[in-house]
């Protein structure tokens, strides 16, 4: 393979090559491609398809439109890298026809962005759907008037394939599809073969194919402008192709990740003991980690929450105080600095929860606790609160007592049920409803004087 050749700015549809040395600096032919990708109706469809996580309640999780965009970020980065590199192998690039590295990234940013151009909703288990309507559906019908080969790109539908279909195919007015660079179309193609023959294979380019029996003669097209034929009458990847791959799997491998974490499908925790590994030689550790290098963090077994959350031991507890009662005592700790996690991280964490005896430790002041009779203030329990005031009163002394820092003047209802649910959690076990009562307001302001 020949990077001149690679790197063409031939747009599909054209009957003229196009030189980089001719290119306008400012619109180079492989950002029109980004751009065009960008503006097309096929690549804003991705909005509506979900990514991993189907039916969010929130708009966080991600699509396969904000994962696209992500994953060309990502592979322009690793594009213009390694352009940098190739040019300083061959130079003669740079010399004799203008190529710079920002066209690598210019490429792979154009190829990524287009790469889940599609592919269904639900990914691989859609795409398994569609094939199943043709293997055993009604789509079993049009066996009879396809050849083999077309018949078998049905079956095992490839997104991929569909992709390459819709960024190639013309229609009225638009010749050439998105008339894209034969460059940014050759690096978009993740399998360069076609459905059948079916031939176990240990080479990644080869476990799928890349497109349909009708875009045969297109593929054949630009990979022969690109120089892609190999020896064994095959056709290689593009080399920049292992990028765009790199980019996918480097987003899908973390930002999913993420969603599952800010959905609670992963327990931070656990997530946080692989994640570390991937930033702990270039973290800051100074900045980040303030808090755990501040406090000292203290763990109790039990199953939790989501499990089948029980009582605490008296052994336990026991312990506990012991443990307390010397961390006092040699680092000269205030009571009411010794908190839950649910006290610092509402929004995520429930535990030590409401089984937690904070009252008996409090007893040996190793836990703030308020002075109220729980049986006499109880009268005041679901008791609306009286006006405005006092309803602002009781964010307020949760903003002094540690909670809600900087979010006591918006909404609870919006944006402060879990730290509602946190307070009563600690201070009021026996009901924990997210709701500001007279009793919530009395026991905030106990806990003030206390």
């Amino acid at each position: 393979m020949e990077w001149e050749k690679l790197l063409s700015l031939k747009r599909f549809g054209d009957t003229f090559k196009r030189k980089r040395i001719d290119q306008d600096e400012t619109r180079l032919g492989f950002e029109v491609d980004y751009d065009r990708i960008i503006f097309s109706s096929e690549f804003r469809s991705l909005q509506d398809k979900t990514q991993v996580v189907p039916f969010s309640q929130g708009d966080f999780v991600h699509t396969r439109l904000t994962h696209s965009l992500e994953t060309s970020v990502v592979g322009r980065s690793l594009g213009r890298s390694v352009g940098v590199e190739i040019l300083k192998k061959h130079p003669y690039l740079k010399d004799e026809f203008g190529y710079q590295s920002n066209d690598f990234g210019a490429i792979v940013a154009s190829a990524s962005l287009a790469h889940d151009i599609g592919n269904p909703p639900f990914g691989h288990s859609g795409e398994k759907s569609i094939g199943q309507y043709f293997i055993s559906g009604r789509g079993k019908q049009f066996q009879q008037i396809l050849n083999e080969k077309e018949f078998k790109d049905l079956c095992d539908f490839e997104g991929n394939a569909n992709g390459f279909k819709i960024l190639t195919q013309s229609r009225p007015g638009r010749e050439g599809g998105i008339r894209l660079s034969y460059a940014t179309l050759g690096t978009f193609v993740k399998y360069p073969k076609e459905s059948l023959p079916v031939k176990p294979t240990s080479n990644v380019a080869n476990k799928k194919y890349g497109f349909f029996q009708n875009e045969k003669e297109t593929f054949i097209d630009i990979a022969n402008e690109l120089g892609l034929k190999n020896k064994n009458g095959g056709y290689n990847r593009h080399p920049l192709t292992f990028l765009v791959e790199a980019a996918d799997d480097i987003c899908y491998t973390i930002i999913d990740f993420e969603d599952g974490i800010n959905l609670g499908l992963i327990q931070e925790d656990y997530a946080l003991e692989y994640l570390i590994n991937l930033v702990r030689d270039s973290i800051n550790t100074e900045k980040y980690n303030s808090l755990n290098k501040t406090s000292i963090g203290i763990e109790i077994q039990n199953s939790g929450h989501d499990y089948s959350y029980e009582n605490f031991s008296s052994k336990q507890i026991d312990s506990l105080k012991k443990l307390l009662k010397n961390l006092v005592k040699n680092y000269k700790i205030d009571q009411k600095n010794i908190l839950g996690h649910s006290d610092i991280a509402p929004n995520r964490k429930k535990d030590p929860g409401e089984k937690f005896p904070w009252q008996v430790l409090a007893k040996y002041r190793l836990a703030w606790w308020h002075k109220l009779d729980l049986k006499k203030i109880k009268r005041y329990r679901k008791v609306k609160l009286s006006s405005k005031k006092e309803e602002s009163n009781f964010l307020k002394n949760l903003h002094k007592v540690g909670y809600m820092k900087n979010n006591h003047k918006k909404s609870y209802k919006k944006n402060n049920l879990l730290i509602i649910k946190a307070f009563q959690r600690r201070f009021r076990q026996d009901l924990i409803n997210g709701k500001i009562d007279k009793e919530c307001l009395l026991i905030s302001k106990s806990l003030l004087i206390s």
